[in-house]
């Protein structure tokens, strides 16, 4: 059975205080990059027979890295291979907004309690993007043999709608799940149903998630190398 990496792409200067959406020409930060370089030393050693990636800037940014950083005993690098069914959702006049300014709009509360009846101002539902992204994944890991692995990078709420399809659970309740920047989080298709066998590990360490507040960036900055 075919096995697939999700990853969610690494940090941007919006991400966490901004609803980027589809806003072109949104680079990885500083730290993102440093994410994306910790990533692909941890992939590096794993053989990919193919990587598709979300259309956006900060995506292909991520997988970049990640196609560039090959353990030399690791075959060649794969071409990276553009779905648009794999894209940030559509969030329409949401676009570009701070979240602690849309967490005050009443829409905010269906996005949160009822995801499967919110469809924002302009914009894609969240069952739609949910649909094409499922889809777009059974297709590629139809292309792929049962001893492959393969890599999908996209965005935060469209892995959390993957991953509540491959365990089955109604997508209302795709807001239990987290998906932090530059995580990978993997299910194993097999004949019967698909399995997930590892859920948002985050290049920052399980050390990071307990630590209090003001720890969590030095944190991050000594698991990385840096100061």
């Amino acid at each position: 059975m075919a096995t697939l990496i999700l990853v969610r792409h690494a940090r941007t200067a919006e991400t966490g205080s901004v609803l980027s959406g589809r806003t072109k020409g949104i680079p990885l930060s500083a730290e993102g990059v440093r994410e994306a370089k910790l990533l692909a030393e941890r992939l590096s050693s794993v053989p990919l027979a193919g990587i598709v990636s979300s259309p956006m800037q900060r995506c292909i940014e991520t997988v970049d890295a990640v196609r560039s950083t090959r353990a030399a005993n690791v075959p060649a690098r794969p071409n990276v291979e553009i779905d648009e069914r794999l894209t940030e959702v559509d969030y329409g006049k949401w676009t570009g907004k701070q979240l602690r300014t849309l967490a005050k709009d009443p829409l905010w509360s269906t996005v949160q309690r009822q995801p499967s009846a919110m469809r924002f101002p302009d914009g894609e539902s969240l069952r739609a993007a949910a649909t094409r992204a499922s889809e777009a994944i059974r297709e590629w890991n139809a292309r792929f043999k049962d001893d492959e692995i393969w890599l999908a990078a996209s965005h935060g709420d469209i892995i959390k709608a993957i991953v509540s399809e491959a365990t089955g659970a109604p997508l209302d309740l795709f807001q239990r799940i987290a998906v932090d920047p530059a995580s990978i989080t993997v299910i194993r298709f097999g004949s019967e149903r698909p399995t997930v066998v590892r859920l948002n590990e985050s290049a920052a360490g399980i050390e990071a998630l307990f630590a209090p507040r003001e720890r969590r960036r030095s944190l991050l900055g000594r698991l990385r190398g840096g100061n």
